[in-house]
């Protein structure tokens, strides 16, 4: 059974930065695609970033510049390192990830259970 766990949210000043941690566990073949989604209160699931395999990145317009995603395959990790945090960022940060189970046979979309971004003074 795959698993994906994050860690790193918490509160922070505008200007500030954090790092979130999405590790993956459980019988995984191969990772194709990892993603960070966000969501606001009261507001719809958003891409914030994405990676994949061949190691091709995007971003959403909003947080380009500020904000870095990045993966330790060996490690079966992504990393979202953000930076100059305005209010606006505060969610609800999850991770994504298209994964082979290899118990199952099937490649399939897993999510972790989120972690809380909070900008505010």
């Amino acid at each position: 059974q795959v698993r994906l766990v994050e860690s790193g949210g918490g509160l922070v000043q505008p200007g500030g930065s954090l790092r979130l941690s999405c590790a993956a566990s459980g019988s995984i073949f191969t990772v194709n695609t990892w993603g960070w989604y966000r969501q606001a209160t009261g507001a719809e699931r958003e891409l914030v970033a994405a990676i994949i395999n061949g190691g091709s990145t995007n971003y959403a317009d909003s947080v380009k510049g500020r904000f870095t995603i990045s993966r330790d395959s060996a490690e079966n990790t992504v990393y979202l390192q953000m930076n100059s945090l305005k209010p606006e960022d505060t969610a609800v940060y999850y991770c994504n990830a298209e994964i082979f189970d290899t118990e199952l046979g099937l490649m399939g979309d897993y999510w972790g259970q989120g972690t809380q971004v909070t900008v505010s003074s």
